[in-house]
């Protein structure tokens, strides 16, 4: 089971957003970080384990009708609460400049504890965090405890995926960053807010003093045994993900432009939640049906067979940000969620196409590009 605990920031269900001139605003979309994050995780998890995709849905007194009948139609394992003495929460995105993003709630937020959870959702496997450092270490504590409290012989350790909520990535809050960054297994901020957490104007894999920004934090520890995964999601250019001990492993983004064709990418708003709700599912997909087709195709990449082999566990991490790249292609192609519906022959569509015909065509691109990368490229070095 994979359950998204949006924790802290819990975002908002319904969003306004406010894009730069010309383009027009929207309003009361379907959204906020929970949502795109189980968007992301439900396609990695297909509709055989759509249901073990849990998290909580707060329904106000003016929730629409039609957004929860979409949310219904994904057929995860979503408890839903209703009050109908309050307002759904209801945020705010505007764009400007390099789609830096600027959010602000417009009704109360409500926050998502721990306790909340119940004994099934305490033991996912999985655990999808937005937060600040701070919030984030008293959730894994609280989880760990509860798990401990609880026993019933089940002792592994769950995976802490964590996203730095935006508006704490400042210099004030990089110390507690770094102690936070030793509690998960995954932290991903993306370039802008990994820049301005040190006091930087954004981040860039080919600047001398960002690749030793990230040394430092991976030096510092991310994990309980400082094996975690830093990954830096870069919109356009794709992620860059970087663990201790290991080469640097960048992915291009799924949508690339080409000259004389006319951009898919029609808003980027909630494809980072989708990317890591996605990534969630994927350190848990081994041996499902992604897994094997990015096997299949890239198993003759004497490329991708040195990634797997340098990052172990049969490229568990590599191949989750493989999947992750590709639901984020789904985010980007509409204002909102992509689109679930069956096909002719009974398999799941989004957006009209298959997941695994999209992992497909992407892992082919990807063999291509693997190839054409020499020996001594940046993210192939030490």
């Amino acid at each position: 089971m994979a359950f998204h605990l949006i924790a802290a920031y819990h975002r908002a269900q319904q969003y306004d957003i406010e894009f730069k001139p010309p383009t027009p605003s929207v309003y009361g979309i379907i959204g906020g970080a929970g949502s795109f994050a189980v968007i992301g995780a439900r396609i990695v998890a297909g509709a055989e384990h759509g249901k073990a995709v849990s998290w909580i849905l707060d329904v106000g007194s003016d929730f629409p009708a039609d957004m929860m009948s979409t949310i219904l139609s994904w057929n995860t394992g979503c408890i839903i609460r209703e009050d109908k003495s309050r307002q759904t929460t209801r945020a705010w995105n505007g764009y400007g400049e390099n789609e830096k993003r600027d959010f602000k709630y417009l009704t109360p937020k409500l926050r998502l504890d721990p306790w909340m959870l119940s004994d099934a959702q305490i033991f996912s496997k999985t655990f999808h965090m937005v937060c600040s450092s701070e919030r984030c270490m008293l959730i894994v504590q609280d989880i760990l405890q509860r798990q401990k409290s609880a026993g019933l012989g089940r002792s592994a350790r769950p995976i802490f995926v964590w996203e730095p909520v935006p508006d704490l990535c400042t210099p004030e809050e990089h110390v507690k960053f770094l102690e936070a960054c030793r509690v998960v297994d995954v932290v991903s901020p993306n370039e802008l807010e990994l820049g301005m957490m040190f006091g930087r104007p954004g981040w860039n894999e080919t600047n001398e003093d960002d690749r030793k920004l990230v040394q430092s934090i991976l030096l510092s520890g991310i994990g309980p045994e400082s094996q975690g995964t830093l990954v830096i999601r870069a919109g356009k250019d794709g992620s860059y993900s970087y663990s201790k001990g290991q080469k640097g492993l960048w992915l291009p983004a799924y949508h690339q432009s080409q000259s004389g064709q006319a951009s898919k990418v029609v808003d980027p708003t909630g494809a980072g939640n989708s990317f890591l709700g996605a990534l969630a599912q994927g350190m848990i997909s081994q041996g499902r049906k992604p897994s094997h087709v990015i096997n299949d195709v890239l198993a003759s990449s004497d490329a991708w067979n040195e990634i797997k082999f340098q990052w172990g566990n049969d490229g568990q991490v590599p191949k989750a940000l493989v999947c992750a790249t590709v639901v984020a292609g789904f985010v980007v192609e509409q204002i909102g969620v992509p689109t679930i519906s069956t096909a002719e022959d009974g398999s799941e569509l989004w957006n009209e196409t298959g997941f695994s015909e999209r992992l497909r065509n992407y892992t082919q691109r990807l063999c291509t590009t693997l190839k054409q990368l020499p020996q001594n490229h940046e993210w192939m070095k030490n």
